[in-house]
């Protein structure tokens, strides 16, 4: 079964067109990552499939419905994006801003309900946040800041996630709290999270189904260990690498061929320089 479905989708901006009458099933209850060299249309996809971006031709369905023609706060109800670098203003606190994600349900006659507080309590939980609720979010170091940020999607209480690069600017600690805390929600709330990830070997060990972006429409979707290869990653990235199983997880490790310091190639090349000095 799939949450989002786009069909014959064609998005660009002004003449420009960036994807071109492309299909795409998202499946439910799953981590799907989006991959592609810059440009792609990985980020306009997403935007698209979150009604931020109207299509120049085809459709998105959002749980068997024309997301079109769904009203706005229903589509926020049942589905969250996470924008890439997303700002808060200045002295806003982490509970403040955890506390905007339950706006859908508001209305003239609804007051802040136990239901929100709730909600709001156990975004904080989930994403650990809770000691650092009166903390203003400028405050905070990037992962902490892009905790909260998935703290306030929580609160939206919506079964998908959209994220847009939530791994970007991070150091390599920060990334991988991000991607496991991902990893737990899609484990323990069924949650449908779909992400654009520029790392290709994170996308493989977090993902459940990939899908690779080229030349305007979808070049390749499935598992990781039955569509990354070698041949994938050169057509997408035009970039030559070997690929090996991660001897951790065992999903797909690519190691990009290139200059730099080679150990192997100097050890060689050492040994070859003894053989040859005079007995």
């Amino acid at each position: 079964m799939e949450t989002l479905v786009a069909k014959d989708l064609t998005l660009g901006y002004g003449e420009d067109v960036i994807i071109d009458a492309l299909d795409i099933a998202i499946p439910k209850g799953e981590i799907t990552v989006f991959i592609g060299g810059n440009g792609c249309g990985k980020s306009t996809l997403l935007r698209s499939l979150a009604r931020l971006l109207k299509p120049k031709h085809g459709d998105v369905v959002l749980n068997g419905k024309d997301i079109a023609k769904i009203p706005t706060k229903d589509v926020a109800k049942q589905l969250a994006i996470l924008p890439q670098s997303p700002t808060s203003p200045e002295g806003l606190t982490v509970e403040e801003l955890v506390r905007q994600g339950r706006h859908p349900y508001k209305t003239m006659f609804k007051r802040w309900s136990p239901d929100d507080e709730q909600a709001v309590n156990e975004a904080l939980e989930a994403t650990n946040m809770m000691e650092l609720k009166d903390r203003t979010v400028d405050s905070l170091s990037g992962g902490q800041r892009q905790r909260a940020w998935i703290a306030m999607t929580l609160a939206q209480g919506t079964d998908t996630i959209l994220l847009d690069e939530p791994t970007t600017y991070l150091d390599m600690t920060h990334q991988i709290e991000i991607l496991d805390l991902l990893f737990e929600l899609n484990e323990k709330r069924n949650s449908t999270i779909v992400m654009v990830l520029h790392d290709l070997n994170l996308a493989c060990r977090y993902a459940h189904h990939i899908v690779a972006i080229k030349d305007k429409k979808v070049y390749a979707q499935g598992k990781p260990e039955e569509i990354i290869s070698g041949g994938l990653v050169n057509d997408v990235f035009q970039m030559k690498c070997d690929v090996m199983y991660d001897p951790m997880f065992g999903t797909p490790m690519c190691i990009p061929h290139g200059r730099g310091r080679c150990l192997i190639k100097q050890a060689v090349e050492e040994a070859k320089q003894q053989k040859m000095q005079p007995v």
